[in-house]
């Protein structure tokens, strides 16, 4: 998995390249811009509503008044650990919904990109068909679905372990890890519905091949530590470098072709 992952992560230096060298702005900007509306709006909405979700939570779970009967500074502490944890899974879930909108509309977008990727690398036709074009696009809202549902119950599952003491402080790091799978996973399908991958077979490849999906999903959140720029490139780079993951993790038998 390791060799997987760090595959994934170089693909998106080898994204940049490609994306500079064959001129391809035009497919990043546009979807970008459009992440970068629905980023600000699903922040915006955490921010609202955040605290409001958070006090609720801590207050049913009787966490509030257990600790207003107990003196101590290591449990206000601990209280306060408790927030911002909760705080943090909520800012994924958030995340995660934004996210799988977005998939869902950019998908013909991106599925071309990727294409595009793969015809230039390895001189590959792909002719256009739209017939084959709705489908792949009602299989892509398909497995947007799936993996949000998924995703949303392991999230759920770790938004309750985080108002356990001392073993909840681990979730921030597993709910990383979901993320990060999850969506890498949506940016490898685009190379499988194009390979004539069913559903069930795209979830058994990813499945096999979880460090590219992890990898991918690492540097893709990565990018919005950068305000504005990475925001707005991120999506399309993840969709390229992922093409561009698979390709190399072929070359070096680490997927057998």
């Amino acid at each position: 998995m390791l060799k997987e992952i760090i595959i994934a992560i170089q693909s998106y230096v080898e994204a940049h390249r490609f994306i500079v060298k064959h001129r391809l702005w035009k497919w990043i900007i546009i979807p970008g811009i459009i992440y970068l509306l629905l980023f600000v709006t699903g922040i915006y909405f955490f921010w609202k509503t955040g605290n409001f979700m958070v006090e609720f939570m801590l207050q049913h779970s009787e966490i509030q008044k257990w600790l207003s009967n107990i003196q101590g500074g290591w449990l206000k502490f601990f209280y306060i650990l408790a927030q911002i944890i909760i705080h943090f899974i909520l800012l994924l879930f958030y995340f995660s919904l934004f996210k799988y909108i977005f998939l869902i509309i950019g998908s013909p977008v991106f599925a071309y990109l990727s294409e595009k990727t793969e015809n230039i690398m390895e001189g590959k036709d792909f002719p256009f068909n739209f017939p084959k074009l709705l489908s792949d696009i009602v299989r892509g809202v398909r497995l947007a679905l799936r993996n949000l549902f998924w995703q949303t119950l392991f999230l759920a599952s770790l938004f309750v372990l985080s108002l356990i003491p001392f073993a909840g402080w681990i979730t921030p790091l597993i709910a990383l890890f979901v993320e990060f799978y999850y969506v890498g996973f949506s940016m490898l399908d685009y190379n499988s519905e194009r390979n004539n991958l069913n559903y069930h077979e795209s979830i058994r490849f990813v499945g096999h091949h979880k460090g590219l999906a992890i990898g991918n999903g690492m540097v893709y959140y990565g990018m919005h530590l950068i305000p504005i720029v990475g925001w707005l490139l991120a999506p399309s780079y993840a969709v390229v470098a992922a093409t561009l993951s698979i390709l190399s993790a072929k070359k070096k038998n680490v997927i057998l072709s």
